[in-house]
């Protein structure tokens, strides 16, 4: 009887040991809280978005790029909870949002930041730093514009602002998706749509074959659900032609960024043969004290850096704090 007492409280004594000592180590790792998956009605629609860390910590909004949905920034999200709440939503039209049928209205980057708007007003978000890659650019861009005074910073991975940062092929290329709508055309845009172009021409077009293992087949896997149908398929067709008016619109979002001088963290994976290195660089023009890192990634940097794209943007958030 005495000797199983003994082992009874000998094995409770171990088990709050080991309570003790993993609750001293989560605190050291910095373990990452739970990323919660939620949806808010915007506008009759349901958007979808995650959402970690603690709310009354600052804001950063990620905004996903093409073909991708918020599923781009879970490495990035775990990363930064920690230290600050973290927003990110799928667009209309992407993911887990809603996909209103867009032969009723067609989809441009001016709904789509709507949608985004509509959503943080929903939230109650009054400031936040807004984290913008690839198709994350149009629609931060116009948020900014619609509302300076609740952006405290701004942090640029790969979102094009510059004809510097566009090849003359990749101008030319948008231009024809925008103006040329014969069969042809219709053709030239649907082919971006299928599952060799996300694949080889998107994710792994910068990556060279030696690091490919490297690229989580998760990430197209995902997409390419959300491409399956012809109405998904043709949502996407309409912002790609709409993107050439994004480029009309950049010598308004220059302007903008020289009127307001935004604290800003540029991120810029330098091997992005779609969104050029000299765009980074681009950036000083107007915004002369931004910090500018290019790194060994291509255009999906978050695919093959997260950890090393997370420790700027928590030096540069800290350094605000400071």
């Amino acid at each position: 009887m005495l000797g199983a007492l003994a082992r009874t409280v000998a094995a409770l004594g171990a088990l709050w040991f080991v309570a003790q000592s993993a609750m001293a180590g989560a605190d050291e790792m910095r373990l990452p809280p739970k990323t919660y998956y939620r949806t808010a009605t915007v506008g009759g629609h349901s958007i979808f978005y995650r959402e970690a860390g603690d709310r009354g910590r600052p804001t950063i909004v990620l905004l996903h790029g093409f073909p991708s949905t918020s599923h781009e920034f879970r490495e990035l999200i775990p990363l930064l909870s920690p230290d600050y709440h973290v927003i990110a939503p799928d667009y209309l039209g992407f993911g887990y949002s809603d996909h209103p049928d867009p032969d009723v209205e067609p989809y441009t980057f001016d709904r789509l930041a709507d949608a985004t708007e509509g959503l943080l007003e929903a939230l109650g978000l009054k400031h936040f730093t807004l984290y913008m890659t690839d198709y994350g650019g149009p629609v931060g861009f116009r948020l900014i514009e619609r509302n300076p005074g609740a952006v405290d910073a701004i942090i640029v991975q790969n979102a094009n602002c510059y004809l510097e940062g566009l090849t003359p092929a990749r101008q030319a290329y948008f231009r024809r998706a925008h103006d040329d709508r014969s069969p042809a055309g219709e053709a030239f845009v649907y082919e971006r749509m299928g599952a060799d172009s996300i694949i080889n021409q998107q994710y792994l077009r910068d990556v060279p074959p030696e690091r490919r293992e490297i690229m989580s087949p998760d990430a197209w896997t995902s997409d390419l659900g959300f491409l399956r149908t012809e109405k998904d398929q043709k949502i996407q067709v309409q912002l790609l032609r709409d993107n050439e008016n994004n480029i009309d619109r950049y010598p308004a979002w220059q302007a903008m960024l020289r009127e307001h001088q935004f604290p800003a963290l540029i991120v810029w994976g330098k091997n992005d043969q779609g969104f050029i290195a000299p765009g980074a660089e681009a950036y000083l023009r107007d915004l002369p004290h931004a910090e500018l890192h290019s790194i060994d990634a291509g255009h999906f940097a978050l695919e093959e850096k997260p950890a090393e794209i997370a420790a700027y943007v928590l030096a540069f958030m800290k350094g605000r704090e400071r």
